[in-house]
């Protein structure tokens, strides 16, 4: 009596235990590239207006980004999260605009040029 009793318990709590968990969504395959692309807009955003541009060119890029996706609040603020540490990764280490500093504009700018290419011939409508 009391093994079947220890075993019933046993299977509620793994039971309880199964559904207590939070389900999580399955990552869309397009998602890290997503995420990778506003963290390139961060640094580009950094790197840009270190070197001379003024204005806020890259935010409004993430800003449609964000529009385009309607993202939940969730996943918004892991965008945001990317981007900001796509600037604080320069913020940093640049204060003045240097040849490295441009040689970085000019890979991050590729790369986000390969990442939007890529995800929208890839996962488009």
């Amino acid at each position: 009596m009391m093994r079947a009793s220890t075993y019933i318990m046993a299977i509620t709590l793994a039971a309880t235990t199964a559904f207590a968990a939070p389900v999580r969504a399955v990552e869309a395959p397009f998602e890290p590239g997503l995420m990778r692309l506003a963290e390139v807009l961060g640094s580009l955003h950094f790197l840009r207006n270190l070197c001379g541009e003024k204005g806020s060119q890259w935010r409004a890029e993430m800003e449609k980004l964000l529009q385009a996706e309607n993202p939940s609040p969730e996943r918004r603020a892991r965008f945001i999260a990317s981007f900001n540490r796509g600037y604080r990764s320069f913020d940093g280490t640049y204060t003045a605009c240097t040849p490295s500093a441009t040689e970085a504009i000019s890979r991050y700018m590729k790369e986000g040029e390969a990442l939007s290419r890529d995800i929208a011939s890839r996962f488009g409508n």
